[in-house]
């Protein structure tokens, strides 16, 4: 499986002064290969065909491509019963920036319905290690899960990763 993101910001002619501009994520998943995603900061996901790339040349007067910041999760996907297991390794460039851990439920589309379910088989392999309730479930109770909803949470986990490289480390042997 493969998930990259590229990130865009609005150009300098259209920010006001004093106003940083805003950030935008496009994003391919290869389980939906004829689909693209693009994320705004702090607003919607947008589910576009595959061409939304093409449209985004088109508009590099209004946003321009953070040339630098392209980050993908790759690895393997393995399927346990009704469980469906993606690890994989995050890149930026030609480093390795960290792991990415995807579990999903088959049979449910409430993931709030099967949350328990899915703590219980990710305490299985990953013991305490296992993450608590992603926010973007945390606004839906009943809500159907979608595609857009795994983007968003690549997207958080994506930045959590780029802020951590901004981090200097050292002391590390």
């Amino acid at each position: 499986f493969g998930v990259d993101c590229e990130t865009y910001h609005t150009a300098a002619a259209l920010g006001t002064q004093g106003q940083t501009g805003k950030l935008m994520y496009v994003m391919h998943n290869s389980e939906y290969p004829l689909s693209c995603f693009a994320l705004f900061e702090n607003g919607p996901c947008l589910v576009a065909d595959a061409n939304f790339d093409t449209l985004m040349v088109k508009l590099k007067g209004f946003f321009q491509n953070a040339k630098a910041n392209k980050i993908e999760s790759r690895g393997t996907r393995y399927q346990y019963c009704d469980f469906l297991v993606k690890l994989g390794t995050v890149t930026m460039g030609p480093s390795a920036r960290g792991i990415s851990v995807e579990v999903e439920y088959c049979p449910c589309v409430i993931a709030n319905d099967c949350w328990n379910l899915l703590m219980e088989f990710m305490q299985s392999f990953m013991g305490s290690h296992v993450p608590g309730v992603p926010a973007v479930l945390g606004s839906r109770h009943d809500g159907a899960y979608s595609p857009g909803d795994t983007m968003v949470q690549y997207m958080e986990l994506f930045n959590k990763i780029r802020k951590q490289q901004q981090v200097p480390v050292a002391g590390i042997r």
